[in-house]
């Protein structure tokens, strides 16, 4: 748009209309230090945004796990990494469990390098070689470690190959050859055609930036092929005479085709949307993303931190052979084991009535103090505690009289409950005194949804192999069974440990149904001694240590539903969005969760059988079917329990098939696939992976999902904005063009045609009027009915049938009033002169022409004030914006008062009008009008006209 004002701007000058050159050359001038200052500080946002959304680090200061951005790492800090992190810095390990990374940034090698931070290597060790260092850049594939700081920023193996990274892609197009290397001229001449064209393109702003950029900058050379075809009407109307004042009428009409602040507006609107949404919670890493976010059709979201609080308990625990054991929870503490009750029951969970327990509390069990329990078992209860404390990498810990805790929640709230009966994982390895000895760890792996260890007892000096996992995973590689409490150990053989068989199984089901249907996330914990330990370490199979176990219990870990989740379930259905939970927890836990906060309906019962069979599904039952199947089910699942990474995928396809538009949380590595095929990923602030969040489109600083719809009601904001600022720059341009194109109608005493309005008008009104009214539009807030309509398509686009109709009415209807206080001026009061020469220059035969365009001017700087109010809301009267306020006369002024900006920007633009008309030299010479008097009440005529003729 810039390029066609100093096209104005050299014709005009190249015809000696040094007013009007000049005025374009100031207005190019402002356009260029505004647009670059506003750029800049959208800019200065995105940045902040990007530092933002980088890749963080675990670091250890003060006794204190804290997440600091990667930057901020310093030499010395002590760092904890896992599976899925980017490693911050260089950093010398001195703690690995299985733990891999990949190097092939650094070395090129594509395989992942195995640690060990007990090696030692001489000082000229290469890099690939130095297996007791992890480098800055590289990601974690396997395990997790801890290690020191040694070399931070430029300074550490990476940093020395910085230059080369950062080397800018080519843009040239490569040399299409044959398989003999050769090329003939015409490739070379493809690619340099080629090449020419990506420039071009880049220049026009037509194959760089988001699709609706993009989709804008075809836009505005389109609407300059119509400023050309203007020129040439009105040059064809005026029979080709080259006289100044025809050129500068051509020159006028094309300008007024030119919507010349609508990109730079565009770009500020978007990095000012982002910028809100950080104080969302949402940090947005894809410009892209703010267009797709209104067009959401479903959400598929995981459970665990999102829906519900992350902040897991252990309510339940089931051991055979001696009973259930439930924790009242009395306080707000959940890290703190001597807070809370147990009640010991010996009944089966499958035996007991937990929902009569909510309101008679000795209805699950008598309250009994832990060393009782403890006492009054011979080996079940404790060889159950051992598992659940060291196959578990969380800690828990009392620091000046708080009690804290470093881990997966899930892991804490296991960890928490073998606390509360004095099996605190770091009591019973710790140093000097150490029961327990990790030997190996096999980290929890979501496709075959297991975590073991295999620990040395210290006293005994005999290896266990200790495993927890989902339910129905860990019975797969169960074949022994403790069921009664014996003195023999639940590893070795005795009376009390028998052959797992299919009614063991069917019991084991049936009990962890009944705390599922509780809404617990129920684990299993097993065990087994290792015989053969001779080669014991964590390179051993791990198919090898994860066999021939002795299923021990069940615990139930509660994970309450945020209190805003119901609300911004039911808000997303009122949006026209469907919430899909795909959780690896077991169907019965996610089927309670889903029901509690309104993603499935209360009474199921009340569902058609095909329909209800449909909507929860466990990933193994969707795997099976076949895609053709899948499209045949009534309707897609809204809950998928047991949830593999590829099921995700799946699900993804599925939903592209269906027409729909679908966003994807996501937060381990192995979400990846997951949230690139999505059409908005979505990955989580603080438990998402760093691979997950450079996968991603958006991240969640606080993992909720209520903020998941927040970023989607911004979105709409931003999408109904953007439409608001187009129609009005649209509109205002379909009018000027109007009125120009039929003032060719109005000739003078020498056969020329006098335009209505004058060039600069019609810079004024699109650059001072205007302009800062459409950045106004930007900045307004989100109508009241935006999360109360359906998904917007992307495929229209902000050029909806509804915006096109509103785009020709509005334009039309201004044009209309503009030309008919034209004509009554010089018509009806001025007895038809037209003077001659009036494009020129002001002389007293000019006075009625002049007024006539002076009343013109009112009148549409007018018009385009009023209509961005009235564009706040495209739906609603500007009287009635709010249709449940009882303010009912004034209501409109509080409407316009909120967006101060607009406010004061419409306000301006009336202010301005005032010394162009009346002051002199300006208003003869340059906009070629004069001061009016009685010619104001034909405005306030068209004012009032213009209001009663809003759609």
């Amino acid at each position: 748009m810039t390029l066609v004002l100093i096209l104005a701007m050299a014709v005009s000058f190249g015809i000696q209309s040094w007013i009007e050159g000049g005025v374009v050359a100031a207005v190019i001038l402002l356009n260029v230090v505004v647009g670059f200052f506003q750029e800049y500080s959208a800019e200065k946002t995105m940045d902040s945004l990007r530092s933002l959304s980088s890749p963080t680090a675990c670091v250890v200061r003060d006794g204190e796990a804290i997440v600091v951005p990667s930057g901020e790492v310093v030499p010395g800090d002590l760092i904890e990494v896992k599976m899925g992190d980017t490693i911050p810095a260089d950093i010398r390990l001195i703690e690995a469990k299985n733990f891999e990374t990949d190097e092939a940034l650094l070395t090129g090698e594509s395989l992942p390098v195995r640690k060990r931070e007990h090696s030692l290597f001489d000082d000229n060790t290469g890099p690939g070689d130095r297996l007791n260092v992890a480098y800055s850049s590289s990601t974690v594939t396997k395990g997790r470690a801890r290690g020191i700081a040694f070399a931070t920023g430029t300074f550490t193996e990476i940093g020395a190959i910085a230059a080369a990274l950062r080397q800018k892609e080519s843009r040239v197009r490569p040399v299409k050859r044959n398989e003999r290397g050769k090329a003939g001229p015409h490739r070379y001449l493809e690619a340099y055609t080629l090449t020419l064209g990506d420039a071009i393109g880049r220049f026009l702003g037509v194959n760089v930036g988001t699709p609706l950029q993009r989709k804008l900058s075809k836009l505005a050379m389109l609407l300059f092929g119509i400023a050309v075809v203007c020129a040439i009407i009105v040059l064809s109307a005026n029979r080709w005479n080259t006289r100044q004042e025809v050129i500068i009428y051509a020159v006028a009409t094309g300008l007024s085709m030119i919507p010349a602040s609508l990109v730079v507006v565009l770009t500020i609107t978007m990095a000012a949307g982002t910028k809100r949404m950080v104080e969302r919670h949402v940090i947005v890493r894809n410009l892209k993303s703010l267009e797709a976010l209104g067009a959401v059709t479903d959400i598929c979201s995981d459970k665990t931190g999102t829906l519900t609080q992350g902040k897991m308990v252990a309510r339940g625990a089931w051991i055979p052979g001696l009973g259930t054991y439930t924790v009242d929870l009395t306080s707000n503490e959940p890290f703190n084991p001597t807070k809370g009750d147990i009640r010991y029951d010996t009944r089966q969970p499958c035996e007991i009535d937990f929902r009569r327990g909510a309101t008679e509390k000795d209805a699950t069990g008598t309250i009994t103090p832990a060393a009782d329990l403890l006492a009054a078992s011979k080996s079940s209860l404790q060889d159950f505690l051992a598992v659940a404390a060291l196959a578990n990498v969380a800690t828990v810990f009392e620091k000046e009289g708080q009690w804290h805790a470093r881990g997966d929640p899930t892991e804490i709230a296991i960890q928490v409950f073998a606390s509360r009966f004095g099996n605190n994982r770091l009591d019973l390895m710790k140093e000097g005194n150490a029961q327990w000895n990790e030997v190996a760890e096999f980290p929890f792996d979501s496709d075959i949804k297991r975590m073991s260890v295999i620990v040395k007892n210290n006293a005994s000096g005999d290896h266990y192999a200790f495993t927890k996992g989902a339910v129905e995973r860990v019975l797969k590689v169960c074949t022994h069974f403790r069921a009664t409490d014996a003195e023999s150990s639940s590893s070795a053989a005795g009376p009390s440990v028998i052959p797992m068989t299919e009614d063991r199984r069917a019991q084991i089901i049936a009990n962890m149904e009944i705390f599922a249907g509780l809404g617990l996330r129920v684990l299993a914990l097993a065990s087994r001694k290792m015989v053969d330990t001779v080669d014991i370490n964590e390179d051993t199979d791990r198919n090898e240590v994860e066999r021939d176990l002795t299923f021990l219990g069940l615990i139930g870990l509660y994970d309450p539903p945020r209190p805003e989740s119901a609300p911004a379930v039911r808000e997303c259905h009122e949006a026209g969005i469907a919430v899909h939970m795909l959780t690896g927890d077991h169907p019965e836990t996610a089927k309670a969760i889903a029901i509690e906060v309104g993603i499935l309906p209360k009474q199921m019962d009340r569902v058609s059988a095909d329909v209800a069979a449909s909507i929860v599904m466990t990933a193994t039952e969707f795997d099976s079917l076949s895609d053709e199947e899948i499209d045949q089910l009534p309707v897609l699942p809204l809950v998928i329990a047991r949830c593999a990474p590829s099921t995700k995928v799946r699900m993804i396809d599925a939903l592209h098939r269906r027409g729909k538009f679908c966003a994807m949380t996501g937060d381990g590595v192995n979400d990846s696939p997951s949230l690139r095929r999505a059409d908005v990923g979505i990955a989580m602030g603080q438990a998402g992976s760093d691979v997950a969040k450079d996968a991603s489109d958006i991240v969640l600083a606080d993992d909720n999902f209520a903020s998941i719809v927040a970023a989607i009601e911004e979105g709409r904001r931003i999408f109904d904005n953007i439409q608001k600022f187009i129609l009005h720059v649209l509109a205002e341009n379909i009018a000027q063009a109007c009125v120009l194109l039929v003032g060719l109608a109005f000739k003078d005493a020498s056969s020329l045609s006098v335009f209505p309005l004058a060039p600069v008008e019609i810079v004024w009104i699109i650059m001072v009027t205007s302009g800062m009214p459409d950045m106004g539009l930007g900045f307004e807030r989100a109508v009241p009915d935006i999360m109360r309509r359906p998904p917007q398509s992307l495929k229209t686009g902000v050029f909806t049938p509804e915006f096109l109709v509103d785009m020709v009415v509005y334009g039309l209807w201004i044009s209309a009033l503009c030309l008919a206080a034209f004509v009554l001026r010089v018509y009806a009061w001025g007895g038809g002169n037209l003077g001659e020469r009036c494009n020129e220059t002001f002389s007293p035969a000019c006075e009625t022409v002049f007024r006539a365009r002076a009343t013109t001017f009112a009148c549409l700087t007018w018009f385009a004030l009023f209509l961005a109010w009235e564009l706040v809301d495209m739906r609603r009267s500007f009287f009635r914006m709010q249709p449940g306020s009882k303010k009912y006369f004034t209501q409109w002024f509080y409407d316009v008062w909120r967006n101060k900006f607009l406010f004061w920007a419409i306000i301006g633009g009336f202010v301005t009008l005032f010394p162009t008309l009346y002051i002199p030299v300006i208003n003869h010479a340059v906009f070629k009008h004069t001061g009016i008097s009685w010619e104001w009440g034909i405005v306030f005529i068209a004012a009032g006209l213009f209001f009663a003729g809003w759609p």
